[in-house]
């Protein structure tokens, strides 16, 4: 009886882990665990002096600031058409030839109106939202529109200076927006058909910028996310706010200029621990969920890190990133998990500003967003240690998508510019 019950208590542990991992999608945004790191091996560890290899380019994707997502044999990313009125899904093959081009809906059309939204994709459907909160599902065999819902007229949706600049959460049978305003929070969407299956709480402010992350805790799974001034977690199957946090970013007085209201930065998870970080001197910060997820308590607060948009990568107890000097630079940094302490805080060298960091194959990758540089760089909490890096010079605008490897291709985006690399 006694090792039917341990048996019984690892199957359930198993399937708790395999619930954790496979809950979202792996085909989107950051990745397949949307963290940032790619699961592949026997890459290169320095590259030639100019660059690794390219195989293909194009300049064939319109203006936009999403990355790719690659399944199967095809390639999809989201930009503009040519007259930038309308956001467009693409589809290429992975040499490179246009597939087809879906318009699916209208940009944000003030400041930046560039397509925000990496595609999720499951199981022949595309998901995407757009910058002005249209939530979409493509048919990806053919690029034909299954259903369309205006989420901004249909939930109220109350935005920032930018839009709506979320990549959706994809789970079970939902497909998760946040519209934020006066009406909800955020919203759960039918897979198969557009329908509304829940709407959360209004908290009665702005939806921000950061594309949510699902985690499973003791058992438990949730919705972590960030909206004008409150970091939320939300129970996925019937949207209810567990838990709010808003002691965080500046302070109350600094609040009204407005900056909690960029907050782009998907939230970082590990074993019942969350970091968030954003910038304008907003910082980093450690929460801790307690065993039942109902509620989260302060662990510790950095003012070094403080992301832009570009993310972070946690990787053997440090977390690496850019911070934020001013909306052009940036200095990299390396601050530690448990203790919150800064390691180092080093400039990228000859000018290169803050950008976007993934990680693979025990390499870091980095993209600078002023200058066009790509890094190569080897994790170390001494140093920002660059082995090898390029420069893309194609392409107009910020370098904001950030990079994806696929299959031994780094793939890289610089505005309407789109090229892959052989790094394998």
């Amino acid at each position: 009886m006694k090792e039917m019950t341990k048996y019984l208590s690892l199957l359930a542990f198993l399937l708790i882990g395999v619930q954790s991992m496979t809950a979202q999608t792996i085909y989107g945004w950051r990745g397949p665990h949307r963290d940032g790191k790619y699961d592949e091996t026997g890459l290169l560890k320095q590259w030639p002096q100019d660059g690794p290899q390219l195989l293909w380019e194009t300049l064939e994707i319109g203006k936009g600031y999403s990355s790719p997502v690659i399944v199967g044999d095809r390639l999809y990313i989201t930009g503009m058409d040519e007259d930038e009125s309308h956001e467009v899904f693409y589809a290429f093959t992975l040499d490179g030839q246009k597939i087809y081009a879906t318009v699916y809906s209208t940009p944000w059309t003030k400041s930046y109106p560039e397509t925000r939204t990496t595609p999720a994709i499951e199981n022949g459907k595309a998901y995407v939202i757009s910058g002005s909160g249209d939530v979409v599902c493509i048919q990806t065999n053919d690029g034909s529109i299954v259903w369309k819902v205006e989420g901004d007229k249909l939930f109220g949706r109350k935005t920032g200076n930018w839009g709506t600049a979320e990549c959706p959460l994809i789970y079970d049978d939902k497909v998760v927006f946040m519209p934020g305003g006066d009406e909800t929070t955020m919203v759960a969407l039918s897979k198969a058909d557009g329908s509304v299956l829940w709407k959360s709480e209004s908290l009665h402010e702005q939806s921000n910028y950061t594309s949510p992350l699902l985690l499973t805790h003791n058992g438990h799974r949730q919705i972590v996310s960030v909206t004008q001034n409150t970091v939320i977690g939300v129970n996925p199957d019937d949207g209810h706010i567990v838990w709010k946090y808003n002691d965080w970013g500046r302070n109350s007085e600094d609040r009204s200029r407005g900056f909690e209201s960029i907050a782009p930065n998907t939230p970082i998870y590990n074993e019942g621990e969350i970091f968030i970080s954003n910038g304008y001197d907003m910082g980093a910060m450690k929460l801790k969920l307690n065993d039942d997820a109902t509620a989260v308590s302060l662990v510790w607060k950095n003012e070094d890190l403080d992301t832009h948009h570009g993310h972070q990568i946690l990787l053997d107890g440090v977390i690496y990133g850019s911070n934020w000097i001013n909306n052009t630079s940036g200095n990299w940094v390396a601050i530690d998990w448990n203790t919150g302490q800064t390691l180092w805080e080093n400039a990228w060298s000859g000018g290169k500003s803050k950008g976007s960091i993934i990680y693979c194959d025990g390499m870091l990758y980095t993209y600078d967003e002023r200058r066009g540089f790509v890094g190569l760089v080897k994790p170390s909490r001494e140093k920002f240690d660059v082995v090898s890096e390029f420069r893309i010079t194609k392409g107009s605008g910020p370098s904001w998508a950030h990079p994806v490897i696929n299959n031994g291709v780094l793939y890289i985006r610089h505005g309407e510019y789109f090229a892959a690399f052989s790094i394998k």
